[in-house]
């Protein structure tokens, strides 16, 4: 696989995600770094877009909900380019049904090499960088060397 660089913008566009288990989590975390966030493009599925929003006043774009697609959405916004930082807390203690939720938006995340928060943790280490708000580099894969390849 070839790839080229590809600028992160210096405002970003964060799709926030959260399984049942963990979307009061999220909300505290949208809360708490609500100033920052506040300066870039919002996403989320459904019902996690429209808790945020009621919680922080935040502008966030809904798309589905998790169960009707809203997983897919996103996936297909990061493999368009229209997502920068993906911010999915999920339960590793939930039933194996979100299971393969999980793995295809982590493993499209990495393939179109984006940051990935699971938890606050790494989320707080995210937007606290001073990468959050300027533009830089990333290797994406190369579509059109790959197309013409096969």
């Amino acid at each position: 696989m070839q790839f080229i660089a590809q600028p992160l913008p210096a405002t970003k566009r964060v799709a926030l995600v959260a399984h049942d288990n963990r979307k009061q989590a999220l909300i505290d975390w949208c809360r708490e770094h609500r100033e920052l966030l506040g300066r870039h493009q919002l996403l989320a599925t459904g019902t996690t877009g429209t808790r945020i929003q009621e919680a922080t006043g935040m502008e966030v774009q809904k798309l589905f909900s998790g169960p009707l697609g809203g997983d897919q959405q996103l996936g297909a916004k990061i493999c368009q380019g229209e997502i920068d930082l993906l911010v999915f807390f999920w339960d590793p203690f939930e039933p194996m049904p979100h299971d393969p939720d999980v793995k295809a938006l982590l493993r499209i995340a990495a393939v179109w090499n984006i940051p990935v928060a699971c938890n606050s943790s790494s989320a707080d280490m995210i937007v606290r960088s001073t990468l959050m708000e300027e533009s830089f580099e990333r290797e994406v894969p190369d579509y059109q060397a790959y197309q013409r390849a096969r």
